[in-house]
């Protein structure tokens, strides 16, 4: 299902290097969930897209048919979640298995990484299974994730960290690929961690290249002491990029405050449906849904507004 007009050594370079699309010295990685968004962070200078469904949920597996449109019309690398329901990122067998074939067919359809996160009931890495997934995930890159959604009662408690912190196989498209790659993003399943300091040592164990976090609070800014925290831990070790609630007022200050190059943002706008006729009285899915007649899309002046930010601090 390889992608027409990028050759196997184009993504090889984009892939060892670690920075796709940082050709400017930082990346800006979009969120998305169709093919519209993706289309829409490329326009507006997006170095890498993280697809993926469901992000009132705080994201989860995308359909293989949006993975091949969206590697059919962008060029940027995609980066495809793997998380098979919301909730939280204990995992039963059968929850498991899903995750292996996804993270097989992802790889099938052309995505340039993957991005999931699994947790222990205690709060701790699941090294265990992260392990047995980043297998299937070779040769690609892997994230670990964040791991929070929309709602409230995702979110994490102030003071609930320890005391330290108070203060089938598929081969790949391009064969090439295969020597020297490791690039598994650690969503913020990370965020939910017991003891985050901990966990990114573990992660850097599992062979994590990235985590997303948001510094285990309800925004980037506010957990932005743990992410500077993290950053001079990680020594370059790992990257430790920041997520959640970036947005042009604050990119700035969590740019010079945490030392971070790569970021992680959504950059979203409602638009009006198409439809003309409404029936207001029925609506799709739980009552904290967005309305049918309103759309949100990455917006590619915001997009380009992040990127301008970025490139005037970090270049």
């Amino acid at each position: 299902m390889k992608r027409q007009g990028v050759s196997c050594e184009r993504k090889l370079a984009w892939i060892q290097s670690g920075k796709a699309g940082a050709a400017n010295g930082f990346l800006m990685e979009v969120c998305v969930d169709s093919v519209e968004s993706a289309v829409n962070a490329e326009r507006g200078g997006a170095g890498r897209i993280e697809l993926c469904s469901g992000l009132l949920e705080g994201g989860t597996t995308p359909s293989m048919g949006v993975l091949q449109v969206v590697k059919q019309s962008v060029q940027i690398p995609v980066f495809v979640m793997i998380r098979p329901r919301g909730g939280d990122f204990l995992y039963s067998d059968r929850e498991i298995e899903v995750m292996k074939t996804d993270i097989r067919l992802a790889k099938l359809y052309g995505a340039d990484g993957l991005v999931f996160g699994a947790l222990t009931e205690d709060g701790h890495i699941d090294k265990e299974l992260c392990m047995s997934l980043v297998a299937i995930c070779r040769p690609l890159p892997v994230t670990f994730h964040r791991g929070k959604g929309l709602l409230a009662d995702m979110q994490p408690r102030k003071g609930s960290f320890p005391p330290s912190l108070q203060q089938p196989n598929v081969q790949s498209p391009c064969p090439s690929t295969s020597r020297n790659i490791s690039s598994v993003l650690f969503i913020s399943a990370f965020d939910m961690v017991h003891d985050p300091v901990a966990a990114l040592e573990t992660l850097l164990t599992l062979g994590f290249e990235r985590v997303l976090t948001s510094g285990c609070d309800s925004s980037a800014l506010e957990g932005l002491p743990l992410i500077k925290r993290l950053i001079d831990q990680a020594k370059g070790r790992i990257v430790v990029m920041p997520g959640g609630g970036i947005t042009d007022r604050n990119l700035q200050r969590i740019l010079e405050g945490s030392g971070a190059t790569e970021f992680h943002c959504s950059a979203r706008s409602s638009r009006d449906s198409g439809m003309k006729f409404r029936n207001s009285s029925v609506a799709m899915g739980a009552s904290l849904a967005n309305s049918e007649y309103s759309l949100k899309v990455t917006d590619v002046a915001k997009v380009r507004t992040l990127n301008a930010i970025a490139k005037n601090i970090l270049v």
